[in-house]
């Protein structure tokens, strides 16, 4: 059955009543504009669609993704594309529908404190309705498009838990990977697969995590199947993200929930900021989530520091 599109109108007061709605009726490309070159998405619009309309029959042009399947969900995470650079390169204006129940147009010119956090906010500042795209920068990450090369790749892998990813300068990679090995081997953790890939950097977002031109690790451990496990995993965790903290690097903060209360302060010293702004701007809560739930819970909680050796379960 297909959808009935969502007006601006019902976005609207659906954010203003507080009441649920199908995000995926968001999913029209508006149109585009040859003249200056831009596009304008609907947030749910995925990368795969967007390329087929502006390149159909194209197979090329499906190298356009980042790690986020639709657009909306990029621009929340600020995800890197095909060419290492973060979603903020290709983005001109955003639509969105503010926690109060306002629809506001944002740009670098028009309301830019709050395009700076919306870009990269983890939804937290309100609900997309539609994205302004740059055709020029589009095309040139896909024409750009970097191979991501795997440096491990084992039998098991299908079994692997989700990846741990890992941002270092680029010549402190080597070193990285070769502690990562040991520091698994003395936890008993298989690491079943290893994918390196080039990141760049951006300036213009407030919690950004591409702050200079990185290397990204990706790596993923073996599945835990017991409690004890799991617990030795999420520890192995958090000493490779002290690894990469300790050679200049970090971790992306949308996807590493492992990362203790210490490294997201070392990492993101704008977070408590973040936070207050959020806070500021949506005083009711309305787009409250998981992400925001757990890095408040992280910032405030009392510390209770326990510490396992490495060994392997009887």
């Amino acid at each position: 059955m297909t959808l009935l599109p969502m007006s601006v109108q019902e976005l609207c007061e659906s954010v203003r009543s507080s009441r649920a709605f199908d995000r995926s009726r968001l999913d029209r490309v508006l149109g585009v504009d040859t003249a200056r070159a831009l596009v304008e998405v609907q947030a749910a619009v995925t990368w795969k669609t967007l390329a087929a309309h502006l390149r159909p029959g194209d197979s090329q042009a499906q190298a356009l993704r980042t790690a986020r399947a639709t657009i909306g969900d990029s621009i929340a995470w600020n995800a890197a594309g095909p060419d290492g650079r973060p979603t903020v390169i290709h983005v001109e204006a955003l639509t969105m529908v503010t926690p109060d129940g306002q629809l506001r147009r944002l740009n670098r010119l028009a309301n830019p404190a709050l395009f700076a956090l919306a870009v990269g906010g983890q939804h937290l500042f309100g609900v997309m309705y539609s994205v302004t795209l740059r055709i020029d920068s589009l095309a040139r990450a896909v024409s750009e498009a970097a191979a991501v090369q795997t440096l491990l790749k084992e039998k098991n892998d299908l079994m692997a838990r989700r990846s741990l990813r890992l941002l270092v300068p680029p010549e402190q990679a080597p070193a990285l990977l070769e502690e990562a090995r040991e520091r698994c081997a003395q936890w008993r953790v298989p690491l079943s697969c290893v994918e390196l890939r080039p990141i760049r950097c951006e300036t213009e977002t407030f919690l950004r995590w591409a702050r200079r031109d990185y290397a990204e690790l990706s790596l993923r451990l073996g599945r835990s199947s017991t409690l004890g496990s799991a617990v030795r995993t999420t520890q192995l965790t958090r000493e490779l993200i002290d690894a990469a903290i300790g050679r200049g690097g970090t971790f992306p903060i949308a996807c590493t929930p492992e990362a203790t209360r210490d490294q997201a302060r070392a990492c993101y010293p704008e977070l408590a900021s973040f936070l207050a702004e959020h806070r500021r701007l949506d005083p009711g809560d309305r787009m409250a989530n998981a992400w925001l739930r757990h890095h408040r819970s992280l910032l405030t909680r009392q510390d209770c520091e326990v510490r396992f050796g490495h060994h392997a379960e009887p």
